[in-house]
């Protein structure tokens, strides 16, 4: 479909040329290393289990969908930079680059995927705040922020990582086709709404399960687990393609 999509660019109105873009981006979305990152992510959400199904599902949805938009965000903000570099300041950057940067996302999927298992943050970010009581006694306390500001910003993270390694950054390079850059940018603008719109969508449907399973702690930390495995062994794959098939190490 994408291959199709991008060969009748030229015959293409500018309408279409976006409507293409976006339709891309939602497919992009799907990919399968896109969709364990944020698995993991949204196996690690804490689901509040006082309140009644219906609203558990509700608030889970919302809130895995967040982590999506959180993701979506990060990929775009790369491939827009990315597109400035190539088209506005004109820095020639090889594909291959690119391609080759794709072991850093079979890196990272590891790390998701062994941290999973590890079940620990091994970040932890603490806030400090100072307060007076009476007497002018003056004392600090930390507190932890909920789970959606905290993997929100892990999220963005990794989309970040995903739109500058492998496919997603190949967009900007086939927008070139498009020759004009009135139409590039907005060509990867939209490319980039379409992923966000996509991995939202992605995230709140993965979501469902762990809402479902939130009172059950077996069920819950199999699942947990199961995010982990396909983000440790897509990670694995990634690596021994790039590295050792494309003999990025040398092999």
């Amino acid at each position: 479909m994408v291959q199709e999509l991008i060969g009748q660019f030229q015959t293409m109105t500018p309408v279409l040329i976006m409507a293409a873009g976006l339709a891309i981006g939602l497919e992009h979305a799907f990919e399968a290393d896109h969709i364990a990152a944020i698995a993991v992510q949204v196996s690690k959400k804490k689901t509040i289990n006082s309140i009644s199904t219906i609203k558990r599902l509700k608030k889970s949805v919302l809130a895995s969908s967040v982590l999506g938009v959180f993701w979506g965000a990060g990929h775009t903000t790369t491939l827009v930079l990315v597109g400035l570099l190539v088209f506005v300041l004109s820095i020639n950057i090889p594909q291959n680059i690119f391609l080759n940067l794709e072991i850093i996302v079979g890196i990272m999927l590891v790390f998701l995927g062994t941290k999973t298992y590890l079940n620990k943050s091994i970040f932890k970010t603490k806030h400090i705040h100072p307060h007076v009581h009476e007497g002018e006694i003056i004392h600090t306390h930390d507190h932890k922020h909920d789970g959606i500001h905290k993997h929100g910003h892990k999220s963005y993270i990794i989309g970040c990582i995903h739109g500058l390694a492998g496919s997603g950054s190949l967009v900007v390079f086939v927008a070139a086709s498009l020759g004009s850059l009135q139409l590039i940018l907005p060509f990867i603008l939209i490319f980039g709404i379409g992923s966000i719109l996509g991995m939202a969508m992605i995230s709140g449907i993965i979501g469902l399960p762990f809402a479902f399973t939130a009172n059950i702690n077996k069920v819950s930390t199999i699942l947990r687990y199961i995010a982990g495995s396909a983000s440790l062994l897509i990670g694995i794959n990634i690596i021994y393609k790039i590295g050792v098939l494309q003999h990025l190490f040398g092999i």
